[in-house]
């Protein structure tokens, strides 16, 4: 990719890397800097403050320089690398004993610290830092206690506590790099192979894989990204397999037709005989026309819906009515009817047209595979708030191998497309099309060579 989005991150980790340096060199090490400075200062005028509380006005006493508590100072000023001076109102230095007058100490130019810069009338070879506490005695300055510290040894502290901060965001840095490594690895690397999938997808190749075992979001998305390439697949597989078998199922009544009327058009079949094939010839043409009903039913089944015109109906009268249109075929094959119903009238909430259509294809389709000299057997019960619709018959079965394949459209158990040429291979897809419409469930049980059995649920009546 021309813009990855690895490089916008890397761009991105980058500017950052840069702002933060160039922040850390201005903004973060002036900071420290003032920060080092004014702790430095306080501390001093901490010690100076202290000083003047412990001596008050003996400080400015002739034998104050002898006295034995300025051992404790001289051992601060050791510790500490700094020198205490002793100042009268004049700024002549009293302590440590020089005639040196500081003439560049201005107590109403320093800031609130009572801290300045100087080297102490030239007395010191370097500049240093110094903080000051005022004697006072009876509402009166007598006198001054200077506490100086080398400006040099505080900028090394400074600078030491600056590399330490340049030390952390070198750390920040390195912990970031290795983030970037972790976005890259569990983040941007799955999104590029769901990309190249995509990519994969979308130009025909449903069966490309890849392997992304992860249960976070990308994880989910990776795998509804693998099942809709699936279904995908599969889609288009069902599509190849519908037009194989349309093409099948109009081709072989169209063979019949064309070939039975060239045969009637050249002679061969005597015309004593024509009515006989042209009966045929119009049999394969009803036969094109349930099939050509049949998919446009399916057609009006998607996930959107169909739109159903719900009405209350007693089913035991629908069911025999329907019982009624099969009567002749039924006594060709010596089939009868086992009727066992939950009450005399039984009211349903449903699609009346439709529960006809589901309930005929069910019916035929038990009569067409039934031997001669059988039962079907129809039943209806209720139990937990619906009513159950069960058709039975005494046929082969159906394998578990192909009981789940029994709802695809234009599938037929005998390979040789089933006995009865007339079936189109749609009826039960239809059939459960409906059922699902009205939010029902249709089950299906089947023993080989004891029978099978249709079971749907429907919503009752409500009764006040």
């Amino acid at each position: 990719m021309k813009h990855s989005l690895y490089i916008k991150f890397l761009l991105v980790y980058l500017g950052f890397a840069v702002l933060g340096v160039v922040l850390i060199a201005t903004l973060g090490v002036g900071l420290n800097k003032s920060y080092r400075l004014n702790l430095i200062e306080e501390q001093l005028y901490d010690e100076a403050y202290y000083i003047v509380s412990t001596f008050k006005t003996d400080l400015l006493l002739e034998d104050a320089v002898t006295d034995p508590r300025l051992d404790s100072i001289q051992a601060l000023e050791k510790s500490r690398d700094c020198r205490l001076w002793i100042l009268d109102p004049s700024s002549k230095v009293l302590y440590p004993q020089t005639n040196l007058v500081i003439t560049d100490f201005d107590p109403a130019k320093s800031n609130s610290h009572h801290a300045f810069t100087s080297r102490l009338a030239d007395s010191q070879a370097e500049d240093q830092i110094c903080v000051y506490a005022p004697i006072v005695s009876g509402f009166k300055t007598t006198g001054y206690v200077i506490i100086s510290y080398p400006r040099s040894s505080a900028m090394a502290q400074i600078n030491q506590a600056t590399n330490v901060l340049y030390v952390i965001t070198l750390g920040v840095f390195l912990i970031s790099l290795i983030l970037l490594l972790f976005i890259h690895i569990l983040i941007l690397k799955p999104i590029k192979q769901i990309t190249k999938a995509a990519s994969e997808y979308a130009s025909g190749n449903l069966e490309y894989k890849y392997n992304y075992s992860s249960n976070d979001e990308i994880g989910v998305l990776s795998k509804t990204q693998l099942f809709m390439a699936s279904a995908l697949a599969s889609t288009a597989e069902d599509q190849r397999k519908f037009i194989t078998n349309v093409s099948h199922d109009f081709r072989s009544p169209l063979t019949s037709i064309r070939g039975y009327l060239e045969a009637i058009l050249d002679g061969t079949i005597p015309p004593e005989l024509e009515g006989k094939y042209l009966r045929i010839v119009k049999d394969e043409t009803d036969r094109l026309s349930q099939l050509t009903q049949s998919i446009l039913d399916l057609n009006t089944f998607g996930k959107s819906g169909v739109i159903l015109n719900i009405s209350d109906f007693d089913i035991h009268h629908e069911i025999k009515k329907i019982l009624a249109t099969f009567e002749g075929r039924c006594s060709e094959k010596h089939i009868v009817f086992e009727l066992t119903f939950a009450s005399r009238e039984l009211f349903v909430h449903a699609d009346l047209g439709r529960i006809q259509q589901a309930l005929y294809n069910l019916i035929d389709n038990a009569i067409k595979f039934s031997p001669q000299n059988s039962t079907i057997f129809i039943e209806t019960s209720e139990n937990k708030g619906k009513v159950y619709v069960s058709v039975k018959d005494q046929g082969p079965g159906i394998s578990a191998e192909n009981l789940g394949k029994i709802w695809d459209r234009f599938y037929k158990v005998d390979p040789s497309r089933g006995r009865d040429k007339k079936g189109s291979g749609l009826g039960l897809s239809i059939t459960r099309e409906i059922i699902q419409a009205h939010g029902e469930n249709i089950d299906v049980i089947s023993t080989e060579g004891v029978g099978t059995e249709f079971i749907f649920s429907l919503m009752p009546t409500k009764t006040e």
